[in-house]
């Protein structure tokens, strides 16, 4: 029997679901979504493995005019997904006009094949749908430009059955019971990152950036120790909250969370530090993980 294999990059603006699309087609959250934008910082993989095709999907920081070298650090991580994929899912929605030239142009360049999904189709009418796919097919006339609903998981198959005729002939890249190639300790980071998103306004979920110093797995329980930095002392005050009324609920939801990620009793143990002005500092982006070249 014949195997194919090959990379699937997920590239668009923040909130057009790329997330909630590599979620639903690995069947397990994965990338945290959130109503706020930027939610997505690292390139983080999804695999999917079926008995003839492994297909590995790279949901991607959303694209953004970057203000920090962090900005730049998720722009670079877009960049090489695009040159590391075997096909590229770009993401949109109706009336969402992705004008990113740079992207466009390399899309239109490369040899890579391209699916536009149009995603969020639930929430339009019939008639700006066709209008969206009308303008796609002159965008990028070499595209297949498939409607889709993540949320409800609607045209999802017609998606999969169009990257499973592009993948190339491959033996698998990972063992077939992976689905990720990321640590424990880097999805309870995130889930810690995103009750912040969930609770906290304003500037704060963009000044903050969560490490797991310590993870120990114990017969009955799992004893974590992380650290949030923020950006400058004031924000340190908030995050705290009266009297550490803030950190004590951010600590349960998260605890919650995590016990039902790990199938264990928590422990979860939450300090603050000030990292002035980390997301232009490019060794404090390094040590959290962000390519900086």
């Amino acid at each position: 029997m014949s195997h194919k294999a090959g990379f699937v990059s997920i590239i668009g603006y923040p909130n057009v679901g790329k997330s909630t699309l590599m979620n639903a087609f690995v069947g397990e959250q994965l990338s945290i979504i959130t109503p706020k934008a930027q939610t997505t910082r690292h390139r983080i993989m999804g695999i999917l493995s079926g008995d003839d095709y492994q297909i590995v999907y790279s949901d991607t920081p959303g694209v953004i005019k970057p203000h920090y070298r962090l900005h730049q650090a998720m722009m670079s991580a877009v960049f090489a997904a695009l040159e590391d994929a075997d096909v590229v899912l770009l993401v949109t929605e109706p009336g969402n006009e992705f004008n990113e030239e740079t992207i466009l142009r390399k899309l239109r360049d490369s040899k890579t094949p391209v699916i536009v999904v149009i995603n969020k189709i639930d929430l339009g009418n019939m008639e700006s749908l066709e209008a969206e796919v009308e303008k796609w097919k002159e965008k990028m006339n070499q595209a297949t430009i498939l409607p889709v609903s993540a949320v409800h998981r609607a045209n999802l198959d017609q998606v999969f059955k169009a990257i499973y005729r592009l993948l190339p002939d491959a033996p698998p890249f990972y063992p077939k019971d992976e689905i990720t190639d990321r640590s424990q300790r880097f999805f309870v980071s995130e889930i810690i990152r995103e009750k912040i998103l969930l609770n906290y306004g304003q500037e704060i979920p963009y000044s903050i950036e969560v490490c797991v110093e310590s993870f120990k797995e114990e017969d009955t329980i799992t004893r974590i120790e992380a650290t949030i930095y923020v950006a400058r002392e004031t924000q340190k005050g908030i995050l705290l909250g009266h009297q550490g009324s803030a950190i004590k609920k951010l600590g349960t939801l998260a605890r919650k969370d995590i016990e039902t990620f790990l199938e264990q009793h928590v422990y979860l143990e939450l300090r603050i530090k000030v990292a002035k002005n980390w997301r232009e500092d490019e060794r404090a982006l390094r040590r959290f993980g962000y390519p900086t070249e």
